[in-house]
């Protein structure tokens, strides 16, 4: 069985955190947010599922809201106001420094400056910001400059640990050497475990940082609840990522037959066995499920309680190995994919 928490990394090696965390963008990025009171009962479930003295780690976003706004941070500040006996009980990890400066640079001070002002005032001092991530490594600034410019900004009292996003495992070690990182954060899920991810996951586990891992459930997919782009909302992001275009949803088909039925043996949730076999990955990993809904959250976060035997791994890699997942991450040909393992 999974231990139920962890230490973060870097600076915060002193801070522990549930073994399973909580992502919140899908509960923002849409047309219309969520309602407050729904996405608050989540993320109150959560926390109070954890031990005594355990901060459920929350990841959040600048951007993680309509046009890119702040309404992630917005329900966040609400939530804090409404329940102050939270504060404490959380650890908030915060994308930002999405948007370039002047020059078109996204690590310069000014640009991270301007990003992490943005962040805290958005939060309206109901909650520190612990840990400050960019969203993607800036290729006109050299990360050993990005880092010492968020260094600076630690210094100033603006947020307390520097995590790392969507980051190669040489770009990780650069910019560990120049100040300790707490965290990083890449996708790791059964569809998506690539080459890449692991040597970012061996590095981090070298050097003590936290791997972060997104779409544990592959974007929902492993969950088996999407049969067809019907499934989804006509203003769902996933509509336009490759691995879910008709030709390649369908290919895709066939690992999530093989996935549930070693899920249905095992008499847990396909999500279940996704967010566990993730979290098995080493005591440094932290899956981060999203959920917007309080049932499905603490059906998530009971993935700590699933056992996988080396049979279990071993019939895993087998459907890993034998099935080839076809379809990029993200939209092909877009700029974000062009900013991925930066």
């Amino acid at each position: 069985m999974l231990s139920q928490t962890a230490k973060l990394g870097g600076t915060a090696s002193d801070v522990t955190i549930g073994k399973i965390g909580h992502g919140l963008m899908g509960m923002t990025w849409k047309t219309v947010p969520n309602p407050d009171e729904e996405c608050f009962e989540a993320i109150k479930a959560g926390v109070d599922s954890l031990p005594a003295g355990t901060k459920m780690f929350l990841n959040s976003g600048e951007f993680y809201g309509p046009n890119f706004s702040t309404a992630n941070l917005e329900m966040l500040s609400r939530f804090f106001e409404n329940y102050p006996d939270y504060v404490d009980k959380t650890f908030l990890s915060v994308k930002g420094g999405l948007f370039p400066d002047k020059s078109g640079l996204k690590g310069s001070l000014e640009a991270l400056t301007t990003s992490v002002d943005k962040i805290n005032n958005a939060l309206r001092g109901k909650k520190k910001l612990d840990l400050f991530e960019m969203a993607r490594v800036d290729k006109g600034t050299p990360i050993e400059e990005a880092v010492k410019n968020m260094a600076t900004l630690v210094k100033e009292g603006k947020f307390d640990h520097i995590g790392m996003s969507e980051c190669n495992a040489e770009t990780l070690r650069r910019a560990n050497a120049v100040h300790p990182i707490a965290a990083v954060e890449i996708e790791v899920s059964p569809w998506a475990y690539e080459p890449e991810a692991k040597k970012v996951i061996a590095t981090a586990h070298e050097l003590g940082i936290v791997v972060v891992a997104y779409s544990p459930v592959g974007r929902g997919f492993l969950t088996g609840q999407i049969k067809s782009l019907d499934d989804l909302a006509p203003d769902d992001l996933r509509r336009h990522f490759a691995r879910f275009q008709p030709e390649n949803f369908h290919h895709n088909l066939a690992l999530l037959q093989d996935w549930l039925a070693l899920a249905d043996k095992k008499k847990v949730s396909g999500a279940q066995l996704a967010i566990a076999w993730v979290a098995s990955l080493g005591p440094y990993m932290i899956p981060i499920p999203g959920s917007s809904n309080k049932k499905r959250t603490l059906e998530n976060l009971a993935a700590v309680n699933v056992e996988l035997s080396a049979q279990d791994m071993e019939e895993i890699s087998k459907i890993l190995d034998t099935h080839e997942i076809k379809g990029g991450r993200y939209r092909d040909g877009d700029e974000v994919v062009q900013n991925l393992w930066g």
